[in-house]
């Protein structure tokens, strides 16, 4: 149970450090997406690149936050928050993310499978509780 414990915590590093780390050089193929959703919600707030550039290294943050075990806690709040955005494009962005009724587009399908990082989420943090539970129980 460990080492799939450990091997969600890295997954979520890698998809997380690596999707942000894009963000932050300019390179992220998301880009155009999250740059339509930014004119259509924040405007005029700040420019489109520092929000681009802040936006990759929170999500660096997220994924080392994976990997630190105390910070299981923060990191899912923190997931779950960044999950909401990026499910914004679905309600804002309906030509970039549907073809048809129940057809995501690329773009669509690459916001519905956030569910399973979700679900990953909730799993590490479940089994910590679980982990820390058991603890308690045994020095008792």
């Amino acid at each position: 149970m460990n080492n799939l414990l450990l091997f969600g915590r890295i997954s979520l590093f890698v998809i997380y450090f690596w999707f942000g780390i894009l963000k932050v050089l300019g390179l992220s193929p998301a880009e155009p997406l999250v740059h339509n959703l930014f004119d259509q919600i924040l405007g005029t707030w700040m420019d489109f690149e520092t929000f681009n550039r802040a936006f990759g290294v929170i999500e660096c943050l997220i994924g080392i936050a994976w990997l630190i075990p105390q910070w299981t806690k923060i990191a899912l709040a923190v997931l779950l928050a960044h999950m909401g955005a990026t499910f914004l494009p679905v309600f804002f962005l309906p030509n970039d993310t549907w073809q048809n009724w129940f057809t995501p587009t690329l773009v669509g399908q690459y916001i519905i499978k956030n569910l399973a990082l979700i679900s990953l989420g909730l799993l590490i943090f479940q089994l910590e509780l679980e982990k820390i539970k058991s603890n308690k129980f045994d020095l008792a």
